[in-house]
Order: structure tokens, then sequence, then C-alpha cells
């Protein structure tokens, strides 16, 4: 009897296994252009994302990011504009990571639409090189930048290792980006940070109503409200808040989820048990701005509470995030992700 219970026990376990988690996974090739300062990661032979670091952006970034299906599930405004692409917040290209208020240096908004007499208002992250770039079950990306101010003087270095797996239904992204302050670092609490995406169209809230924004600066955004019925997103946190009320609540993970062509498609950040203030606030907006920021506590309660991040010269901090991009008849479930995130905070 206890054999036979044993064993219905094991052959439930395996109905219920998620389809996902046993489809074996696919190769990563991982390749830097000798042309240009792009580093291309390909998963089963097609193009996921391609790492982006020229002199003309404020920042590094990954984009545009496809999922297994290759369908682009990023915005692709304002690097190679779609027909019907938002072109809001010039800034939120593909997945980024940086702030609003190191030592005064607004490094989140930074982007061409800044005049030039404003721009030493504003910080870069400037990659200088690549550390490793290897293919394999698990792809792996290292590179070393400095968040410097319009002089280019050092305030952090940054050295972040991507890892790249997937597949034939997902990707995953895991970061881990370590930052060591040059000189005394302050990050001050702000609302825009850390880790940021900017969704594709389709993966929007839909909203016919325009929206303003505000930044540090005092700098207005209008978001248009859109009539077009593309946009039919939504967002669930582990906490089990949903749509609008996502935004400035806090859990270990937070999905985006909506239809693109006939699949359904998700987005999911997972925030890690050795990251500063765990589990992070989830700065999810419904027009396609989708970020973690654990820095952000003042604005997200009304001024309740506030979190300040203090690096004395020398020292240093560790952010680390996994991004799920699933396609499929049905997306993720919140079982799954929190599997996802448990296997996550081991690392």
């Amino acid at each position: 009897m206890i054999r036979f219970k044993t064993l219905s026990f094991v052959i439930a376990m395996v109905a219920l296994t998620p389809a996902v988690f046993a489809q074996k996974a696919q190769p990563v090739t991982v390749q830097k252009s000798e042309n240009e300062n792009k580093v291309d990661i390909s998963i089963g032979g097609r193009l996921f994302t391609s790492f982006l670091y020229p002199d003309t952006l404020e920042k590094p970034v990954l984009y545009p990011l496809h999922a297994a299906n290759g369908t682009i599930v990023t915005r692709s405004f304002p690097l190679s504009p779609r027909e019907g692409d938002p072109t809001d917040h010039p800034h939120h290209i593909g997945v980024w990571f940086n702030f609003e208020n190191l030592n005064g240096l607004d490094f989140w908004n930074n982007s061409y639409a800044i005049p030039a007499n404003k721009k030493n208002f504003y910080g870069w992250v400037r990659t200088d090189r690549i550390l490793e770039a290897k293919s394999g079950n698990t792809g792996v990306l290292t590179y070393h930048a400095n968040w410097t101010n319009q002089q280019k003087d050092v305030i952090v270095e940054e050295t972040t290792r991507y890892e790249f797996s997937g597949n034939e239904n997902q990707r995953i992204i895991d970061r881990f980006t370590t930052l060591k302050a040059d000189k005394d670092a302050f990050f001050k609490d702000a609302k825009d940070g850390m880790l940021g995406l900017r969704l594709a169209h389709e993966l929007q809230m839909p909203d016919a109503k325009d929206q303003k924004f505000t930044d540090d600066k005092g700098n207005v955004t209008v978001v248009k409200g859109g009539t077009d019925h593309v946009a039919n997103g939504n967002y669930i946190t582990s906490a089990g808040k949903t749509g609008d009320d996502a935004w400035s609540s806090r859990g270990v993970w937070c999905k985006v989820f909506g239809k693109m062509g006939t699949d359904s498609v998700s987005i999911a950040i997972i925030d890690h048990p050795k990251n500063p203030n765990y589990p992070t606030f989830w700065h999810a907006r419904g027009y396609g701005l989708f970020a973690a920021n654990p820095l952000g506590e003042k604005i997200f309660t009304n001024g309740k509470s506030e979190k300040m991040l203090t690096l004395k010269k020398g020292e240093s901090v560790t952010f680390r995030y996994r991004i799920v991009i699933n396609n499929g008849s049905q997306t993720n479930s919140a079982a799954q992700l929190n599997t996802l995130a448990g296997s996550f905070g081991k690392k």
C-alpha cells in the first residue's frame, strides 16, 4: 500500500509537471561583432536579443527581446520604429539598468531628447570592455562599464554577468550586476530605477485616456491614450496584485501577459532574496514601462518610509534579477513562477 501511494504521488507529480519545464534546453550562441559595439545572442539558432553599447546610447541595452517563436516583445521605438509604436519616453529602450538619482545625476531619463545645455544634469553608463562571451547550453556575457558624469568622471564601476538559456517555448535571462564605488556614491530614494523594460504595444494595458508623468527634474511627459485595440496586456504579482494595482506594490515576481498574434505571451521579472530591500517594489505602468525598483520606497509608500543606498569609496553592492519570457497556448502559472523564483534564489 505504501508503495502504491508513493507511485501514485510520483505519477501525479509527473502529470502536473509543466511541459515547458520538461522541454529540452536549446543551445545558446553568444557572438561579439567585429565591426560594431554589439553582441548577438541566439538560442536554438534563432536571434534572441543583442547587447548594444554604442557611444550614441547613454546606457547599454538588450534590444530587442524576442520570444521563442520569434515575436518581438519589447517596443521597437526609438531605434527601429514600427508603425503604431508609442513615442513617449525615448530613454525606454529594450532592457536596461540604471537609476534616477545617483550623486544628484539622473541616469534613467538621459537620452538624445535632452537638450545639450541640460546634459550636465544627467549621467551616462559607458561600457568600455567585454570580459567574457561564451556559448553553450547556457550562454554567458560579462561586461565592464563606468557610471560617469558628462566629463567622464567615474562614480561607480559596473560589472554585469548575463546568463541566457531557453527551450522551445521559453527564454530566461539571469542578470548579476555589481556596482563598486570609485568615490562616495549616494543613491537617493527615487521613482525611476533600477531594472527597466519597455513592452511591445500589444502588452500594454488598454487605456483610452492621456496620462501625464513628471520626472525628478520636473520634465512632464504625456502618454497618449490609445483607441486602436492593439493593447491587451495585464499585470499580476506574486502577492496577487493585478492591473494598475501592481504599481508601487511589493512582490517576489511580477508578470505581464497578453495575446500577440495567436500566442499567449508573458514576461516575468523575478527578484532575488539577496537584493537590497527585498522583495522589490514594482514600477509597472500600464503604458508599457515594466521595472523593478527597490530604491523608490518613498514615492511608492506615499512618504511613509524611504530607502537610501550609500556606498563609501571601495564598497560594492550586487543586484540580481531573472527575466522569463514565455509563449504558447498559455503563459507560466503562479506555481511555475514560484518554482523559477525558488531556483533563482539559490544562485
